[in-house]
């Protein structure tokens, strides 16, 4: 007998992309979860959430579109994911969030990032835009083009040269004139549109941390090293200089 072969099949990329988004939503939209969007949605702060922008080990981040057709970027932190936030380093020590219970924690790192965006805007940081926090859900600006966000820069690499390191010192001086050290600074969260954008603020400290400068160290030599892999290169020090004067 012959087998019955249907003469429908779905593109590899689309039976990817529903098998990833099946497995994000079963992780991140839980009970409470769902609630909180639902509110948004009441609230008229979201129209849908539309599909994965990407995925971490800390938070999942999807497209959404508000009630007037603007595209948002929504980020959920993920509550089974409390140890890898280093509470202590991050938190313990930020006088914004001291005395915060262990149960509290990954609602206390949306909240984190949520007023290290605000700081960031005030201070015009190339950042997500602030719009809303509940809980564990973060609403921010979308960073992309049309439909599709933006590359991170170890997808493509500078594709404005110097100017995108440029651009990426003198936000990293904005924010710390304003008091604040993004803390957990790479390649992988910084996008690439018409200029670098960085992301990921959640781990962000102010400048009173005791470990902000060590930090800022970090963040600097990190961003130095990769962009020296395509010839593009400053010196540590003179940079570090530049940004504390």
């Amino acid at each position: 007998m012959a087998r019955r072969v249907s003469k429908r099949k779905k593109p590899l990329k689309e039976d990817y992309q529903l098998k990833e988004r099946f497995k994000i939503e079963s992780e991140v939209f839980d009970k409470n979860t769902l609630l909180d969007l639902y509110k948004l949605i009441k609230k008229e702060i979201l129209k849908t959430v539309d599909y994965p922008i990407s995925t971490g080990k800390e938070a999942n981040v999807f497209r959404a579109t508000t009630p007037d057709g603007t595209y948002v970027a929504v980020k959920i932190y993920k509550t089974e994911t409390a140890p890898f936030f280093r509470k202590e380093e991050y938190l313990e020590a930020d006088p914004r969030f001291s005395n915060i219970k262990d149960k509290d924690v990954v609602k206390a790192f949306a909240r984190k990032e949520y007023k290290n965006l605000e700081m960031c805007e005030s201070a015009g940081v190339h950042s997500p835009k602030p719009y809303y926090i509940i809980n564990r859900v973060l609403v921010m600006g979308f960073l992309g083009e049309g439909d599709l966000p933006y590359p991170t820069l170890n997808m493509v690499g500078p594709l404005h040269g110097e100017a995108d390191l440029d651009s990426l010192l003198e936000d990293i001086r904005k924010m710390y004139r304003a008091g604040l050290v993004h803390a957990d600074l790479s390649e992988y969260n910084i996008m690439l549109g018409p200029q670098p954008f960085i992301i990921d603020f959640g781990q962000g400290v102010i400048t009173r941390h005791p470990n902000a400068e060590k930090f800022l160290e970090r963040d600097v030599a990190i961003i130095l090293k990769y962009f020296a892999k395509f010839g593009i290169k400053r010196d540590l020090e003179k940079t570090l200089s530049w940004i504390r004067n």
